[in-house]
C-alpha cells in the first residue's frame, strides 16, 4: 500500500521538527529551562532540514494538491472568479453600448 505523498511529507516536516526538539531537551539540560528558546532553535533546524533534504516529498505532495484542485473544477463548470470576470465584462459591454448609443443620439439630435 503505497502512503499519500501528502501524509508522508507531513510526517517527515513533523520528525524534522521533534527529532533535533528531543535532543537538545534530553542532552542538553539547559535547554529544559529556557524551552521557548528550544523550540525555536527546532524550528530553524528542521526547516533546513526540510528545506535541504526534502525536496522529493514537497513536489509528490505539491503535485497532488494541484492534481486534485484540477479535478475539482471540470470543464463544464466555472470558477468564481471566471463567473466574476464574465459578469464584469458584460457590465462593460452594456456600458459602454449605452454610452455609444446616448451620443449617436445627441449627433441625431443636434444635425
Amino acid at each position: 500500500m503505497k502512503l499519500p505523498p501528502l501524509l508522508v511529507y507531513s510526517v517527515l516536516r513533523l520528525l524534522a521538527f521533534l527529532v533535533p526538539l528531543a535532543v537538545m531537551w534530553f542532552f542538553f539540560p539547559i535547554m529544559r529551562e529556557l524551552w521557548w528558546l528550544t523550540a525555536i532553535f527546532a524550528a530553524l533546524i528542521g526547516m533546513s532540514i526540510s528545506i535541504l533534504f526534502l525536496r522529493k516529498p514537497l513536489s509528490g505532495a505539491s503535485s497532488e494538491i494541484y492534481e486534485r484542485r484540477e479535478a475539482r473544477t471540470t470543464p463544464g463548470r466555472q470558477s468564481a472568479a471566471e463567473r466574476d470576470a464574465d459578469a464584469e465584462d458584460a457590465a462593460l459591454d452594456d456600458a459602454s453600448e449605452s454610452s455609444s448609443g446616448t451620443t449617436s443620439g445627441n449627433a441625431a439630435k443636434q444635425e
